[in-house]
């Protein structure tokens, strides 16, 4: 149930940043340059899929009972941590995604 749980929260700061590197000015304060119209679309895609897969990872971990309401702290505390990161160390910020193909490997590991 742990890397479920884990694995709901991982999803759910790789959507909210995909959300927020899909807004132009956020965008620009990481990249120090615009973002083209393309890439901007698919990382609002990638960002609502992120958010829909941690959905889906919390409702597997605690069912359609609690798992929705797991989500919403899922979210508030994957947004959290990126309004704290990403005015101080944007870069560090867009690195912690890497954590999610580790948990991947941990997963079929496990």
């Amino acid at each position: 149930m742990m890397m479920w749980v884990m694995g709901g929260v991982l999803f759910a700061y790789a959507g909210m940043l995909g959300l927020c590197q899909g807004l132009e000015r956020h965008y620009k304060q990481v990249w120090n340059r615009t973002c083209p119209q393309v890439l901007r679309v698919g990382l609002r895609t990638a960002g609502w899929l992120a958010l829909l897969g941690s959905l889906v990872l919390c409702i597997q971990a605690w069912g359609w009972a609690m798992g929705p309401v797991a989500w919403f702290a899922a979210m508030s505390l994957a947004g959290m941590l990126l309004v704290l990161l990403l005015p101080y160390w944007p870069r560090l910020a867009v690195g912690l995604v890497a954590a999610v193909p580790v948990w991947g490997l941990m997963r079929v590991m496990i």
